[in-house]
């Protein structure tokens, strides 16, 4: 399951991932299916069917543009935040590190500290103060008292960049999954296997638009964080209920140094500051991720905003925890030798722990709720990037926002064609290669271009167009540069263009460079702008960010 590299699995470093996304899924290591075939793809068609129906359900009320980008904002602060656990939580969250935790010990379980620690800035610095300063999309904030043409098409470029990348990694990640599940190994097979998958995704979003989109989501979060609840009750029944059990069983098979730091990272000065790089790109390429930042509008105050917020890192942090015990629990049960010569190497520990513990059924419901994960991110992704173009591209910069709010949601529905048709192509093309870089360019693209610009624009008052467009195309262009020239494309084993080398970089994440680079061009630009921005507009964003006044109704707090 390598092939799925969304999240955590396209962030672990290359060397630690011998079993790189796509690569698994070869005509030697695609030969063995897992599991039952004939179970599996029922179970995944129960889900499509039920999910289908839940989108066909929700999208009865969908006559607006609120109500297709922002669900109407008729979703509670604990709905919504169930949404954006299912947002977050990508398949890889579940099964790149669990696979971390069984080959690494301690050293993969710092990916789930990263993660869970990232939710945080997003709760302190942007969640409360986006929700009421915008309306549908990451432009709105940060074009409010800036120039709009120019700083909307930024905005638009980073948010489509980042969607873009993660949908390919998604795409091929589902196709690699069913593929191998289903004993597909040649390409033609793996291909018709994504068009099927985009083509339901597309249906997801035309049909239901963001409501239908979060309906699916807090679906799949309960499936995922029940599906993860009763494995890991079942690991820890094994050993007694105690953890210190469970994490002797697993040192006495992998060695004490599953126990302490160092594994994968610590060796080699370069190893510890791509650890550094890796870890800034998570904590803040989170609080910027557009997909995530559209949630807060779906809500209708800032109350239930800051609601969402805390009940996403409650069950997002209690998901990490399982992450605990099911990587240890495969590195004892399964051992770090056997995982690694998997179909899908590091990232199969967990359906190969959930065939130990419950044989072909218990693989057959775990994968079904990766699949899920799949869809529910990808339709996400999709719904963000037509609100992107639609709104920010079509209504505010071409119609100079006077579109008309019917014609803006047939662009978008448009839209949502058009990128499921790229992404599905996407994702064919990369079959076979290192998308690894795919995610992590997603997440540089994240930290570097947009947080810089949101910070600036909610907190710095002089903040001018010249610094929103420095810091967004500066932060996007070099974490574009800096992984073309990095090892995870060339000049190392796995890397996405085997056999040569032209890297100049020597980190597999840019974030080290290109985060600072992003703050830095904005504050440059900004000081060496000769126009000052309306200090009026300043004003208000301020008096709206702290306040939501003009973004809602007055509401008890």
């Amino acid at each position: 399951m390598s092939a799925l590299t969304t999240i955590a699995g396209a962030n672990f470093a290359a060397d630690s991932l011998s079993a790189v996304p796509g690569a698994a899924i070869s005509a030697t290591a695609a030969s063995t299916t897992v599991g039952n075939p004939l179970l599996n793809i029922s179970i995944f068609a129960g889900f499509v069917a039920v999910t289908l129906v839940i989108v066909v359900r929700a999208s009865r009320n969908n006559s607006t543009a609120a109500d297709y980008y922002a669900a109407g904002r008729s979703f509670t602060g604990p709905q919504n935040g169930t949404a954006i656990a299912g947002d977050y939580l990508s398949a890889a969250s579940f099964l790149g590190i669990c696979g971390a935790i069984a080959i690494n010990g301690y050293d993969g379980f710092l990916y789930s500290i990263g993660f869970l620690v990232a939710w945080l800035v997003a709760l302190l610095l942007v969640a409360e103060l986006t929700r009421n300063t915008g309306k549908f999309t990451m432009a709105d904030v940060l074009s409010f008292r800036l120039k709009q043409r120019p700083v909307r098409l930024a905005a638009a470029t980073t948010t489509l960049a980042v969607c873009f990348f993660y949908l390919l990694a998604q795409m091929a990640g589902a196709g690699g999954l069913v593929s191998l599940l289903l004993g597909i190994n040649d390409r033609l097979g793996q291909s018709l296997v994504i068009s099927v998958v985009g083509a339901i995704m597309i249906v997801y979003v035309l049909v239901g638009g963001m409501k239908g989109t979060t309906w699916v989501q807090i679906v799949k979060a309960g499936l995922l964080i029940a599906g993860a609840l009763i494995m890991t009750v079942w690991v820890l029944a094994l050993h007694g209920f105690n953890l210190s059990t469970l994490l002797g069983a697993a040192a006495a098979r992998g060695g004490e140094g599953v126990l302490s730091p160092g594994m994968q990272y610590g060796l080699t000065g370069i190893s510890r500051l791509d650890f550094v790089s890796l870890a800034l790109a998570l904590v803040l390429g989170t609080a910027g991720l557009p997909h995530v930042l559209m949630r807060f509008y779906t809500v209708p105050t800032a109350k239930e905003a800051r609601r969402s917020v805390v009940w996403a890192i409650w069950l997002i942090g209690v998901f990490y925890l399982f992450t605990l015990v099911l990587g240890y629990g495969a590195g004892a049960l399964i051992g770090a030798e056997r995982i690694k010569a998997a179909p899908g190497g590091v990232n199969s520990a967990a359906p190969l722990l959930a065939f130990e513990l419950g044989g072909p059924v218990l693989l057959g419901l775990i994968s079904a709720v990766a699949f899920a994960t799949i869809l529910a991110v990808v339709a996400g992704l999709t719904i963000t990037a037509a609100a992107s173009f639609s709104h920010d591209v079509y209504a505010s910069v071409l119609k100079k926002g006077k579109a008309d709010p019917a014609a803006e949601v047939r662009v978008a529905r448009i839209t949502v064609v058009v990128i499921g048709v790229l992404s599905i192509a996407g994702g064919i093309g990369v079959q076979g290669q290192n998308i690894a870089f795919l995610v992590a360019l997603a997440f540089a693209v994240a930290a570097s271009a947009n947080l810089p610009t949101i910070l600036y624009s909610l907190y710095w008052k002089r903040f001018s167009t010249r610094g929103a467009l420095w810091s967004m195309y500066g932060g996007l262009g070099s974490s574009i540069i800096l992984i073309a020239f990095s090892p995870v494309v060339s000049g190392s084993p796995t890397a996405m263009i085997p056999g040569v080398d032209f890297h100049l970089f020597p980190l597999n994440n840019p974030g080290l460079v290109s985060i600072p680079l992003g703050f830095l061009l904005g504050w440059l630009g900004t000081v060496s702008s000769q126009t000052l921005e309306n200090p009026a507009i300043a004003a208000e964003m301020e008096v709206r960010s702290l306040t939501g006044y003009g973004a809602e109704k007055a509401a008890d707090h």
